[in-house]
């Protein structure tokens, strides 16, 4: 029995960049990860990764940036006045904020650049840009009906 399209699967994983720093797993979350290949829950490459492999099949998938999180882009890094940050740390490049979009949405956001009056966020993903390896193990299929 493969891995198809519209299957449910539970996998055992552990994402690493290229460097080898060890970035999510299952483990860390306690439990397999399961979800129903081909159904956008996941990222492109890694639901493209584990078609085709069978329960208990172990291997890696390297997924370039266009199949992940994609490449960095300009316009979502964007100088905000300081007044607009909330007030009770001051901003530090590295640091992380929560924003919310006009459409209720939440995002991360990262503090890039900090002058008096003005901070600049990068709003890409934490892993745009980067080529991500994992390490998968199919723990079980079932199939769609």
């Amino acid at each position: 029995m493969v891995v198809e399209k519209g299957d449910k699967i539970k996998i055992e994983y552990v994402g690493k960049l290229e460097d080898g720093q060890i970035f999510d797993s299952s483990s860390k979350h306690g439990q397999p990860l399961e979800f129903e290949v081909g159904a956008g829950v996941v990222i492109k490459g890694f639901d493209a990764g584990v078609l085709g492999m069978e329960k208990g099949e172990e291997k890696e998938i390297t997924i370039k940036p266009e199949d992940a999180y994609g490449i960095k882009r300009a316009d979502l890094i964007q100088e905000f006045p300081r007044e607009r940050l909330p007030k009770e740390r001051e901003p530090m490049v590295g640091m992380a904020l929560g924003m919310v979009l006009p459409n209720g949405q939440q995002m991360s956001a990262e503090i890039v650049e900090v002058n008096e009056k003005t901070v600049k966020l990068d709003m890409n993903h934490p892993l745009a840009d980067k080529t991500l390896i994992f390490s998968v193990k199919i723990v079980d299929i079932f199939k769609k009906e």
